[in-house]
């Protein structure tokens, strides 16, 4: 059943790299967002930043942040692959094999979030050529990659669970703009959880992006990330791949 799973998350891989248009947005985009937003309180007064921030490089606050956020936005392309499968019927050739339900799940699950994780060593070079210090912390950087991962299964298993059952292209969009936009600004991952109002702050707290993000700035700002927030990560992507498993044997189909 592994080889299923295999041979079927390489395809995902395959069909990520063949593509030399998406490979360029990949890189652009996490850049973009780093020159872009990332400057825009370049000229907000140092003290500010050191006090709300704890950094005097908003940039060094934000490159956590934006690569949570982006293991967020890597769940739309999980299900858009299990649509396309389903719309070309690539998906219906599958099915009629030996493969187990939960491996076809499983190799979107993987694919995409291997496809998040090629944006990582991207922001980190944007990053360091807007100031960031990068401190060697072996074991950090370890528990926030693995905390990244943890968190883009966690978002390709909602989104497939979303999605699982519909061959509609448009719902994956409509999806993402749902859930995307409210999980981003009720997180910590652009703005310290002082600025919130106390409703916010609840949103926050139990938001698998904020534990991300938060995670990867105890590395950067302070090379001591908190290892109970990987453990919060761990059960969010737990939960949802067991109840995409589930989902996939009574739901999954060809059409």
């Amino acid at each position: 059943m592994f080889q299923e799973f295999w041979v079927l998350y390489k395809r995902e891989l395959k069909k990520t790299f063949r593509s030399i248009g998406v490979i360029i947005i990949m890189v652009i985009q996490p850049v973009m967002w780093i020159a872009f937003f990332g400057s825009s309180l370049t000229n907000v007064p140092s003290q500010f930043l050191t006090t709300f921030f704890h950094t005097n490089n908003y940039i060094a606050f934000l490159l956590p942040g934006e690569l949570s956020v982006s293991m967020l936005f890597i769940g739309l392309f999980s299900s858009m692959s299990m649509i396309q499968d389903k719309r070309f019927g690539y998906l219906k050739k599958v099915l009629i094999t030996r493969a187990p339900k939960w491996s076809i799940f499983l190799a979107k699950v993987g694919g995409a979030t291997t496809r998040g994780l090629i944006q990582v060593p991207v922001m980190l070079l944007a990053g360091l050529a807007f100031g960031v210090s990068l401190p060697l912390s072996p074991l950090g950087w370890v528990e926030w990659i693995v905390g990244l991962i943890l968190l883009g299964v966690g978002f390709s298993s909602l989104y497939l669970i979303v999605t699982m059952r519909s061959a509609d292209w448009q719902l994956p969009n409509v999806i993402a703009n749902l859930i995307n936009l409210p999980l981003m600004f009720s997180s910590t991952a652009l703005f310290p959880l002082s600025f919130y109002p106390t409703w916010m702050r609840y949103l926050s707290d139990v938001n698998p992006i904020t534990y991300s993000a938060e995670l990867g700035r105890g590395v950067i700002l302070s090379g001591d990330p908190t290892i109970y927030y990987l453990g919060y990560l761990f059960i969010f992507a737990a939960l949802m791949l067991g109840l995409g498993f589930v989902v996939a044997r009574k739901y999954l189909t060809a059409e």
